[in-house]
């Protein structure tokens, strides 16, 4: 059984680690809320870009750009993006179990022939995949310790160059979409070839537009192409890092209410065991009284 002594120094411990997760959740907070600001920038441009080429795209000959071209898929390059860092609750977790199982529905044959690449943003998916003996074409470790556009465009281009050289014929990309502070959505998106716009039901019985295209076709497409994949490339990297960090601060938020709990019942076990001690020395008190008493 524990002692009074144990017993505080239990809970002298909880209450420093409350204060940890209490002061991670602040961090968490602030450093949400400049992530929130700039996938809401973001957004929009890159949105407006994507459904302006997507539109594009349904209109013109995809053989104008060879990124927009499907292909007989053989090879395919998987992007996972994951965190760096843990303590953020089933961010991580939940989105390698699910990218397990859409390999194994998607792909399972290419990985038994060795024709799945994974490329793994973040040490989190990186050191799963790496224990499960995926084949791990590349890894990029601290990204989101120093979120650039630049090394963005690195990545991407390294993305285009192997795609046009056939080192693979499709790539995907899982990550994890900020939808609310404590649920993102998990999300998977084909970044290439790039996929035509889907046109609603709706709009299909509408007029035809037919634009007229200056300087032409293919000119356009040709300069979209390269801004649309860095751009969206980019807005995917900021919503992970969003979702990341809500998840972090609802799991520290969590914790401290967990610590909290555990703290009041705690107090509560030292309360009842320092009852029963000075109960216990004031029965043997009055048992030693009394045998004086007898004695006499």
């Amino acid at each position: 059984m524990a002692t009074l002594r144990d017993i505080k120094q239990r809970i002298t411990g909880v209450k420093k680690t409350q204060q940890i997760t209490k002061a991670m959740k602040m961090v968490a907070a602030a450093k949400l809320r400049r992530a929130q600001n700039n996938i809401l920038s973001a957004r929009p441009y890159a949105y407006q870009l994507a459904d302006m080429l997507g539109h594009l795209v349904g209109e013109v000959d995809v053989g104008l750009n060879p990124l927009l071209q499907p292909r007989e898929v053989e090879t395919v390059c998987l992007v996972v993006v994951t965190s760096d860092r843990g303590l953020c609750g089933g961010f991580n977790s939940n989105l390698l179990r699910s990218t397990v199982d859409y390999i194994n529905k998607h792909y399972s044959k290419q990985r038994e022939e060795g024709k799945l690449k994974l490329v793994c943003i973040g040490r989190k998916g990186y050191e799963f995949f790496k224990r499960r003996d995926y084949q791990i074409h590349r890894h990029y470790i601290g990204l989101f310790s120093r979120l650039n556009f630049g090394e963005v465009q690195d990545i991407v281009e390294d993305l285009k160059d192997e795609y046009l050289n056939g080192v693979f014929d499709k790539v995907d990309i899982a990550y994890n979409e900020f939808k609310t502070v404590v649920l993102p959505k998990i999300t998977y998106e084909q970044f290439l070839p790039i996929p035509p716009k889907e046109i609603p039901e709706e709009s299909k019985s509408k007029a035809i537009v037919d634009y007229i295209y200056e300087p032409s076709p293919e000119d356009i497409v040709n300069k979209l192409i390269p801004k649309h994949l860095d751009i969206d490339f980019w807005r995917i990297l900021l919503e992970s890092n969003a979702a990341e960090e809500g998840a972090r601060m609802a799991a520290m938020d969590a914790a401290t209410e967990n610590a909290k709990d555990l703290i009041n019942s705690l107090q509560l076990t030292y309360n009842k065991a320092r009852q029963a001690s000075i109960t216990k020395e004031i029965m043997e008190i009055v048992g030693g009284a009394n045998a004086l008493e007898s004695s006499k």
